[in-house]
């Protein structure tokens, strides 16, 4: 993405949320949405030390947000959740200061409880953070040449190649037999360099993505969610879940990458240990036994502070599910996997995890900005029918500050709007979640 302006500190840039049409198959185009562009995005990259002023403008025909997954921003409108929305032909613009070290981080749609509904018709975007650190390093760096992002997602084509989210809806996360690669259906790629680094995002609703070469090729990780790993790890296979990312470089001369050790710092001896448990399948979904409530704070951290979250997997219906737990507002470290050490290429910095049933995972999170951030399961359907909650990071100046905080009473009276209907009248299926438990949308 090119910017509109740009000086040695401050760069301007535009990014657009608009309708279009996108050739996937043969005959008749798919209606799409995408970021600059008819589906996806174009990559925006970002200099660690700049500071971006971004207009961000929705050409949708109804309300959408523009959330910075991965990206250490305020929250909870720069972070751009559900209370950030950005309603039919208008713009606003947000200035931030990137200062975290370079990653693959991307931009989705979070409007409580559509983000299952624009994600699927194509909001989703790659986020590239450059620093001075990862320049100096032999890694491939010449985008579209040796360094590749690769979005992974998957739909269901219904009549003349259209793409319908209300007849494949899935309470347990949306999917499709048909594997997107970046928006298009069996690409290839012409490889032109001895090494090949790829950036793979797992961008769907709901699949976990197994992820091997023929003949067991290895794959060397460098980086997962928050940039950098302490040092490679060599594989010749790996799984993604929703929303997390791992670069890979593809080795076709012996080389051996250098060592790079980032940690974060001690925890405090006298925090809490925050529970967040995770349970239930279909509409019965929750966070510690609740739905998600927009104008209700489930927990709080000082800013600067490291703490312990042990994040619980109770689902044990039909076998159980993975969910893949997510927190806005930075990135943490994986401790430990029921008392055991984390997956070798799991000890850098994560923003996402997969945790599996019946399993406990210790992280350790620190907050640089005070707001109120959430944090929620990302198969999309959950989190948009209710397993999700949020917390207040707070300074010790302002430890009870408030914060205008969005009624989701109030996004369905404005998309009922939109719609031309009553709010009652709404399709909305993600709704049944919490109309199933009996729980005010406030």
């Amino acid at each position: 993405m090119k910017p509109d302006r740009e000086t040695d500190t401050d760069v301007w840039l535009t990014v657009h949320a608009q309708p279009g049409e996108t050739q996937i198959l043969p005959g008749a185009k798919t209606k799409t949405w995408g970021y600059n562009q008819s589906l996806l995005g174009q990559t925006i990259v970002f200099r660690s030390g700049k500071t971006y002023h971004v207009t961000l403008k929705n050409s949708l025909p109804e309300l959408t947000t523009f959330h910075w997954h991965g990206l250490d921003v305020p929250g909870p409108f720069i972070d751009g959740g559900c209370h950030a929305p950005i309603y039919p032909g208008e713009e606003k613009e947000i200035t931030f200061t990137v200062n975290q070290p370079a990653a693959t981080t991307w931009l989705h749609a979070h409007p409580c409880p559509l983000t299952g509904w624009d994600v699927w018709h194509g909001l989703a975007a790659m986020v590239y953070v450059e620093d001075d650190h990862e320049d100096s390093l032999a890694l491939p760096h010449d985008y579209g040449v040796d360094d590749l992002p690769i979005v992974l997602q998957d739909r269901r084509f219904h009549e003349d190649n259209q793409w319908d989210y209300d007849a494949d809806y899935d309470p347990d996360g949306t999917a499709g037999p048909t594997a997107l690669i970046n928006g298009t259906v069996n690409p290839s790629f012409d490889v032109t360099t001895p090494k090949l680094r790829l950036r793979f995002l797992d961008g769907s609703n709901r699949r976990e993505w197994r992820l091997h070469l023929s003949d067991d090729l290895i794959m060397t990780q460098i980086a997962s969610d928050g940039g950098l790993l302490p040092e490679p790890v060599q594989m010749t296979k790996c799984m993604l879940t929703c929303a997390e990312r791992a670069e890979f470089i593809i080795d076709f001369s012996d080389y051996k990458a250098g060592d790079q050790v980032t940690l974060y710092p001690d925890v405090d001896p006298n925090a809490l240990v925050h529970q967040v448990v995770l349970a239930g399948t279909d509409e019965e979904i929750t966070i510690n036994g609740l739905k998600f409530g927009m104008m209700r704070i489930d927990d709080r951290q000082e800013i600067g502070k490291t703490e312990y979250w042990d994040i619980t997997n109770t689902n044990d219906c039909c076998g159980g599910m993975i969910h893949p737990y997510h927190m806005h507002g930075g990135s943490f470290q994986i401790v430990s996997r029921n008392g055991e050490s984390p997956y070798p290429n799991e000890l850098g910095y994560k923003d996402t995890v997969a945790v599996n049933p019946g399993e406990t995972v210790r992280i350790k999170m620190k907050f640089n900005f005070a707001g109120v951030f959430m944090y929620h399961c990302h198969i999309i359907e959950h989190e948009d029918g209710g397993m999700m909650a949020q917390m207040q990071v707070y300074t010790p100046e302002e430890p009870e500050k408030k914060y205008d905080l969005m009624a989701m009473d109030t996004l369905m009276n404005a998309l009922a709007e939109e719609r031309g209907c009553t709010v009652e009248d709404l399709q909305i299926k993600s709704l049944d979640s919490y109309k199933k438990m009996g729980m005010d949308m406030c």
